[in-house]
C-alpha cells in the first residue's frame, strides 16, 4: 500500500520552515531510490502529491517537495508570479531551497541517499536543472517542460547527474534557441544528457489542468504519457532496478 507522510523540514539558516510529503509502498522492503518531486510556480499541490504517489508506485521514495514555505500556495497566476520571483532574481536562494529538500529525501528511513533522482514541473524543471548544474552527488535529474536559463552562479567543474529534458517544441517559454544552448551548456559540463522534444506541444503538457491553447499552455495526452514512459526508462537504467510488480 501506499504510505504519504507529511514532513515538516526547516531552514537552520533562516529559521523557515517547510512542508513535504514522502510517498512510498510499504510492501516493498528495505531501502530503496528516492526522487524529489518539484512544483510548478503556483507552489506544492495535488498534482505534485500525485506525482510522488506515482513514484512510490513504481518502487520509489517519492518527494513532493516545498520550496514556498509552510502555507505558501497560489490559485491565480499573478499570485504565483509573486512566490516565484523572488527565486527567479536570488538563483542563490532558489538553490539553498531545493537543497535543503534534497537532505530531507536523503536522511528519511525509507530512503537509500547514494541512489537519488529528481523530476520536475515548469518552475520545478528549473529548479531541478539548477540543482544538475551545481555539481551535487545525484544520480539525475528530470525536467518536464522546464526553463533553461543559467543561474549565473559560476558553477564550476562538471555535472555528475544524467539529464533528461522533456520539452514541448512549440513552449513559448523555452524556444528553440533556449533548448540548443541548454545542450551546450550540458555537453561543455561534460553531463550525460538527452533532450526528448516533443511536436505540436507546447508549455505545461503533463497537466490536465493546463487549457489555455492562446498563451502555448495545453495538455497533450500523448506527449505526456511518452515523456512519463522516457522518465520511467530513465530512472530504470540510472538506479539499475528491475520493473516492480
Amino acid at each position: 500500500m501506499i504510505q504519504t507522510e507529511k514532513i515538516s523540514y526547516q531552514d537552520p539558516k533562516k529559521g523557515k520552515t517547510f512542508e513535504g510529503y514522502m510517498c512510498w509502498d510499504d510492501a516493498v522492503d528495505g531501502k530503496r531510490p528516492g526522487v524529489l518531486v518539484s512544483h510548478t510556480f503556483k507552489g506544492q499541490s495535488d498534482f505534485e502529491i500525485g506525482k510522488a504517489q506515482d513514484m512510490a508506485a513504481l518502487g520509489y521514495v517519492g518527494f513532493a517537495l516545498d520550496m514556498y514555505g509552510v502555507g505558501k500556495r497560489a490559485t491565480t497566476p499573478e499570485q504565483a508570479d509573486a512566490l516565484m520571483k523572488p527565486f527567479l532574481d536570488d538563483r542563490a536562494l532558489l538553490l539553498n531551497n531545493i537543497l535543503l529538500a534534497f537532505d530531507t529525501l536523503k536522511n528519511h528511513p525509507q530512503v537509500d541517499p547514494s541512489q537519488c533522482g529528481g523530476i520536475g514541473f515548469c518552475f520545478g524543471g528549473k529548479c531541478m536543472l539548477d540543482l544538475a548544474r551545481s555539481g551535487v552527488d545525484i544520480n539525475g535529474v528530470v525536467s518536464f517542460h522546464g526553463i533553461y536559463d543559467q543561474p549565473g552562479l559560476n558553477h564550476q567543474g562538471d555535472i555528475k547527474a544524467s539529464v533528461l529534458v522533456l520539452h514541448g517544441w512549440d513552449d513559448p517559454l523555452a524556444k528553440p534557441d533556449s533548448t540548443v544552448a541548454l545542450g551546450n551548456e550540458l555537453t561543455e559540463r561534460k553531463a550525460d544528457w538527452q533532450i526528448l522534444a516533443f511536436g505540436h506541444t507546447g508549455h505545461a503538457f503533463t497537466n490536465p489542468a493546463a487549457k489555455f491553447p492562446e498563451i502555448g499552455m495545453l495538455y497533450q495526452e500523448a506527449s505526456n504519457r511518452r515523456a512519463w514512459q522516457a522518465m520511467v526508462n530513465f530512472f530504470e537504467e540510472i538506479f539499475e532496478v528491475i520493473k516492480q510488480k
